[in-house]
């Protein structure tokens, strides 16, 4: 099955072997603090995605395919209520200056939203790559946890899960569950213990998984 894989995650695809079919890393500090773990992903991936500058900082250049990131431009309360594009789905509530970089980008040349979290940037690279079924692996979002690729000895990268759940990642799901999951786009959740509800994206079992697959 392709499979899209981010930052630190890499270091499960090279133990077993697997080159990921797609590489996203939206930490501009991580191949400064992870670069073993960022050479290798710049290796065997088959896609690469970094934020457009990034192309000419890192020392380490993809052997893949390279596709740039960017973000998309902040639409006024008139574009957005009136003449919407239909390709980046925003939020219409414009409580607040933050709400207007709460969307979700069907086509990524258009640029795509940042909700603080790498899993939203794979997710709109799944819908502009055409794929209707997405399984989203080990999305707990607990910072307690850590980062199970950091050691003691490696540099950590500052986290802010808890900080920006409530404000960017939560809204952002959610604004993706109403406006972008149907039968043509569905989302699950593998993680049992993931914070993100049921409601928002539905959880389901491993088995559950590859039974979905297997038809």
């Amino acid at each position: 099955m392709p499979m899209i894989t981010m930052n630190g995650a890499i270091s499960m695809f090279s133990q077993a072997g697997t080159k990921p079919f797609f590489y996203i890393c939206s930490d501009t500090n991580f191949p400064l603090q992870q670069p073993e773990l960022f050479a290798t992903a710049m290796q065997i991936s088959e896609n690469v995605a970094l934020w457009e500058e990034q192309f000419d900082i890192v020392q380490t250049k993809p052997n893949g395919n390279a596709f740039g990131l960017k973000k998309a431009p902040r639409a006024s309360m008139f574009t957005t209520l009136f003449n919407p594009q239909e390709s980046l789905v925003r939020d219409s509530f414009l409580l607040s200056k933050r709400s207007k970089d709460i969307g979700f980008s069907k086509d990524m040349s258009l640029g795509c939203f940042d909700a603080r979290t790498v899993m939203y940037l794979a997710l709109q690279t799944a819908y502009h790559l055409g794929f209707n079924k997405v399984f989203l692996v080990g999305f707990d979002l607990n910072q307690a946890a850590g980062r199970f690729y950091e050691t003691s000895e490696s540099k950590r990268s500052p986290c802010g899960l808890d900080q920006h759940y409530g404000t960017r990642i939560l809204p952002s799901l959610k604004l993706m569950s109403e406006h972008i999951v149907s039968d043509d786009f569905q989302v699950y959740n593998l993680s049992a213990d993931s914070k993100v509800p049921g409601h928002i994206i539905e959880k389901i079992s491993l088995d559950d998984a590859r039974r979905m697959l297997n038809r």
